[in-house]
């Protein structure tokens, strides 16, 4: 086929993001557009290029669309050169519409690949500690949809024939039945099925806020279910495997505004927390504005030098890290970790420190007290000159940091007697956030906070659009809390040990589970 541009038919997933594919993020990561639905979630926008077009065509339950303008759209930026993902709920080929997609698509020419995602058929019952199939008990599953035609037309005109279905002796798995659950009841007893065979119903299935439901067919119209809800009608709804529930934030949803490389691991202890994490990266780090040369002039500073003794002189004493991320672009730059040599290293805290040791390196020094107060307290003063071999021209102590960094460190070291030369080890920018997302993560329970950047950039963008900020805010350590509290935020729990172990211990303790 040929096309100037290119469709990915993605599915979502049912609502966790953790069961997006990685071939479905891979996609994201360098779209021009996505078309996405109703039901996509609002974090997995945030995996998409800043400068991505966010497109949304989702549709109420009741409502069919104009599937027609959304292969239109589709096939008209593919033509424009476009990289396109349609991202869909659930699987692009159960009940998503994705095969007529994917016919527009071949009769326009397009070329086009699709994703498969988790099916709510499959993932909304496991969440609920009910598998489809079970040995000894059922060995096929069916899935249905409940929606009118299914329900109200025959199977001739293109309905479903529940009267066959209740014949065949598997699990019957409903989607989009809610609205006429009393009706698909009375038509699968009509064929023979016990009112007494049990039921379960995931109503947003895969979420925190996930609720179940326990009854029998027989019950089921007169039970409160509520859209979108996946039905499990058979004798495996009996069974109670539950495994999601639990986790001292369980149900909580919390906003992550770290830069994208770094809140994997928060977002992965949060799932663990039995909480849902909505990645929202407020910043990024990127170069320093000279490019890194200051940076990697001052590591060559430290390679040894022909002729002298040992492994040859180094040309700084010490070199203080105030951050993980300085420890990277110092990484970044240095040819060799033996260029070190007899320099000494210091780190403001465990997470630097655990930072340096990833390297190979055992930090000298790590405060108990966790920040750039705590680091000068501790931090040797120089009363004798430096040393002659040194060179009395020579900084003593490096420290690469972000540019505009707050001179607290600097000032401190030098007020004990070091000579110190700061270099831009990297600058941390705002990125622009999507409305939608905005919104979404609006309505969180809860919003980390690692940085005064990430609080200053949210917080700007969220004010912009009259988004409110989640009620809950948590912050790492004492700087970013006093930056919160001057953006206007009330900071109701804040890290005793500034680490993402202490912003959770702290978090856990203010929030805890959903009731």
């Amino acid at each position: 086929m040929t096309g100037t541009g290119r469709v990915a038919l993605v599915g979502a997933g049912p609502g966790d993001p953790g069961l997006l594919t990685v071939r479905g993020a891979e996609l994201l990561a360098r779209a021009d557009v996505v078309v996405h639905d109703r039901l996509s979630d609002p974090s997995l926008l945030g995996l998409a290029p800043p400068g991505a077009e966010r497109v949304d065509v989702g549709k109420q339950p009741d409502d069919r669309g104009d599937q027609e303008a959304i292969n239109e759209l589709l096939v008209r930026r593919a033509q424009a050169g476009q990289r396109v993902v349609r991202l869909k709920g659930g699987d692009p080929f159960v009940f998503g519409r994705g095969g007529e997609e994917a016919l527009a698509l071949e009769a326009a020419g397009i070329a086009y690949e699709v994703v498969p995602g988790v099916t709510s058929a499959v993932a909304a019952p496991a969440y609920a500690g009910v598998p489809v199939t079970h040995r000894g008990v059922v060995t096929s599953f069916t899935v249905a949809a409940g929606h009118t035609r299914s329900v109200e037309r025959t199977r001739a005109d293109g309905g479903t024939d529940w009267e066959a279905l209740a014949a065949t002796g598997g699990t019957i798995v409903v989607l989009m039945g809610a609205a006429h659950r009393a009706r698909i009841a009375e038509r699968l007893m009509a064929g023979g099925m016990p009112a007494s065979t049990p039921v379960m119903a995931v109503q947003w299935g895969t979420e925190p806020y996930q609720v179940d439901v326990r009854t029998t067919l027989g019950r089921l119209g007169s039970v409160p279910i509520d859209a979108p809800v996946t039905m499990v009608i058979g004798d495996v709804a009996a069974l109670e495997l539950s495994w999601y529930r639990g986790g001292p934030l369980a149900g909580r949803t919390v906003v992550v505004t770290r830069a994208r490389h770094q809140s994997s691991e928060l977002a992965s202890r949060l799932r663990e927390m039995g909480a849902r994490p909505m990645e929202v990266a407020a910043i990024e780090q990127v170069a320093p504005p000279d490019g890194g040369r200051a940076l990697q002039a001052a590591v060559d500073a430290l390679r040894p030098r022909p002729g002298a003794a040992g492994r040859g002189t180094p040309g700084y004493a010490w070199v203080v890290f105030a951050s993980a991320n300085a420890v990277e672009r110092f990484f970044g730059a240095l040819a060799d970790v033996r260029w070190l040599g007899r320099t000494a290293v210091a780190a403001v805290g465990p997470a630097t420190a655990a930072a340096l040791a990833n390297r190979g390196v055992v930090a000298d020094l790590v405060p108990a007290d966790h920040s750039a107060e705590g680091l000068v307290e501790c931090f040797p003063t120089l009363a004798e000159p430096p040393d002659a071999a040194v060179g009395p021209d020579r900084p003593l102590v490096l420290l690469p940091q972000a540019s505009g960094a707050h001179p607290r460190l600097r000032e401190g070291l030098a007020a004990r007697g070091w000579t110190v030369e700061a270099v831009d080890a990297y600058r941390t920018v705002e990125v622009d956030l999507d409305a939608d997302v905005l919104g979404a993560a609006g309505r969180a329970d809860a919003i980390l906070f690692a940085s005064p950047t990430a609080v200053r950039s949210y917080v700007r963008q969220a004010g912009a659009l009259g988004t409110p900020v989640p009620g809950l805010v948590a912050c790492i350590g004492p700087t970013t809390a006093r930056a919160a509290t001057q953006a206007g935020l009330e900071v109701a729990a804040q890290a005793a040990e500034h680490t993402v172990d202490g912003l959770l211990a702290a978090l856990a303790r203010t929030l805890g589970p959903a009731k």
